[in-house]
């Protein structure tokens, strides 16, 4: 998802064009989309009954329900906060149109579901897991070690890789690693082992400490996401789906957001491009119409779980991408313990169907820095 994109007046962007490129895995009987360029190749479907049955049974949350991330941010974060009460963007309608054109105009009039790559590989780990110092890359061919690498906050010192980590299939390379007990958390972008020396590289990254009393943003400017968001907390977790049920703003990608100039609270830079007024900002809070009864839609059970958490906490625009679509926990740590990538039972078929019927037509944009606290 993310690329670091460039270093200007010691200004360090990162951008992410989710692209994600089918596995053998994914191989269907069903035709793929052709591919636009850069656009994200995903492929969700029909689900089996028994999955169908619990997205209906569970995935209506109590109006009165906790959000919660695979990430303990403050109870306050705007991860995990609520707006299906909150106020509309003078611009909503245009935003709206502008991604639901977006949707219609990339990779075969879908979104994505990056289910099997362009997501990030999430690990758990404790205090007594061995650190090790990450490489950095200088991918971008900058010709110098930027401030905060290995000096004053050392993102990418005393790391806590475990040792059967990967990184999540794709170019992005996304990984994630939590420690609850430190309360701190590690992303990176374009992580990678060296075979020959078993050690870690990356291209940039970050690491946030005090997780649970922060909202959600790494310092900048670092963090794996273009927008210096935390991704982790905004990705749809195995175990949410499993259960039916998401309850937190969803991480959005979206083609042409708004010039890295314009961006929103609670993002704190921008990768963006387009001078079109109608843009998406980066950071900027989107939400499905609450009024909608999704019934009429006949949505995958997937589809319907992503609707329900859209009407009442939205997505998130957190970086650019070759097609709009949301970002997921990566299955490849499952599927390197047992053999089977837990995406391919939750989903049951290709994951470009997960946004079949999806009303991206009635988005609805929340105003410019919407939430940020005023101190």
């Amino acid at each position: 998802m993310p690329r670091f994109v460039a270093l200007l007046s010691a200004v360090l962007v990162v951008s992410a064009p989710m692209t994600a490129v089918p596995t053998s895995a994914q191989a269907q009987t069903t035709p793929t989309p052709a591919p636009t360029p850069n656009a994200v190749r995903f492929v969700p479907g029909p689900q089996q009954s028994s999955t169908r049955s619990l997205a209906r049974r569970k995935s209506r949350a109590p109006q009165d329900a906790p959000g919660s991330t695979l990430v303990n941010l403050s109870p306050d974060s705007f991860w995990t906060s609520t707006v299906d009460d909150a106020p509309l963007a003078t611009n909503s309608s245009a935003v709206g149109r502008y991604v639901a054109a977006s949707v219609q105009k990339h990779y075969g009039g879908t979104a994505a579901f990056n289910a099997y790559s362009y997501n990030v590989t999430f690990y758990r780990v404790t205090p007594a897991t061995p650190r090790v110092n990450v490489r950095w890359t200088d991918c971008q061919r900058l010709g110098w070690t930027p401030k905060g690498v290995y000096t004053e906050a050392a993102h990418f010192r005393g790391v806590p890789v475990p040792a059967d980590a990967v990184p999540a299939t794709g170019t992005d390379g996304a990984m994630a690693i939590y420690d609850a007990q430190s309360d701190q958390i590690w992303e990176f972008w374009k992580m990678a082992k060296d075979p020959a020396t078993g050690g870690w590289a990356a291209c940039w990254g970050g690491r946030l400490d005090k997780v649970s009393t922060a909202q959600g943003q790494f310092p900048y400017p670092f963090g794996v996401s273009a927008s210096g968001l935390v991704m982790s907390p905004g990705v749809i977790g195995i175990d949410e789906v499993a259960n039916g049920r998401i309850n937190h703003a969803m991480y959005l990608g979206v083609v042409g957001p708004a010039h890295s100039k314009n961006y929103s609270w609670p993002a704190n830079r921008s990768d963006g491009y387009s001078t079109d007024p109608a843009a998406p900002m980066e950071g900027q809070r989107l939400r499905l119409d609450p009024s909608l009864d999704l019934d009429r839609y006949h949505l995958t059970p997937i589809g319907r779980m992503v609707a329900e958490a859209a009407q009442r906490y939205g997505f998130i625009v957190s970086d650019k991408s070759g097609a709009v679509g949301v970002a997921t926990e990566s299955g490849r740590p499952a599927e390197n313990a047992t053999g089977v990538n837990p995406w391919e039972r939750l989903l049951q078929g290709p994951s470009y169907n997960v946004f079949r019927g999806f009303p991206w037509d009635k988005l609805q944009a929340l105003p410019k820095d919407y939430g940020q606290p005023s101190s």
